[in-house]
């Protein structure tokens, strides 16, 4: 068995051979095709990097959008997602998801497990609300920021990231 990294010759064979046999047995088809490497490894190969239905390049919006609203449904069933997205592999938009993706949710504020406002930005939110729900008792200030916290006015009055694009 070889092992490491595809050489050009062993690529050819690999798409010489798909071209001409199609996919097939993938346990069978390296012997058959000449290549001293397991099934697996051809399949992985021939799925991630060769295939002709493969789409290269960057994301666009329209992808993006629809991989966070997928996460959001389906959580990290990247075959499910990738299904969704022609020409992209699970693997693909997996990886792309925890490079981009994820980073980008968090610096808008939103967890990326559950796709709510983040825990971090929730209390922050709390702790500017609790200025002005401030009262005087017996000419001291305390603060109120737990009955505050429990007030239904000031969860309504935070923005509904559910709406945003």
């Amino acid at each position: 068995m070889h092992r490491g990294a595809w050489s050009k010759q062993e690529d050819q064979k690999l798409v010489d051979y798909i071209t001409k046999h199609g996919e097939g047995c993938w346990k069978n088809l390296p012997k058959a095709a000449g290549l001293l490497r397991c099934g697996k490894s051809c399949r992985l190969r021939w799925m991630n990097y060769l295939s002709p239905n493969l789409k290269r390049g960057n994301f666009s919006e329209d992808e993006d959008d629809l991989i966070i609203k997928l996460h959001a449904l389906l959580g990290n069933r990247w075959s499910l997602i990738a299904g969704r997205l022609p020409g992209r592999t699970d693997n693909e938009v997996k990886n792309y998801w925890n490079s981009h993706l994820r980073r980008k949710l968090i610096k808008m504020g939103i967890d990326p497990k559950n796709h709510r406002i983040s825990h971090y930005l929730h209390i922050k939110s709390l702790e500017y609300w609790s200025k002005f729900c401030k009262t005087e008792n017996d000419g001291v200030i305390s603060d109120a920021t737990s009955s505050c916290a429990n007030d239904q006015q000031t969860t309504n009055s935070l923005p509904d990231l559910n709406s945003l694009p």
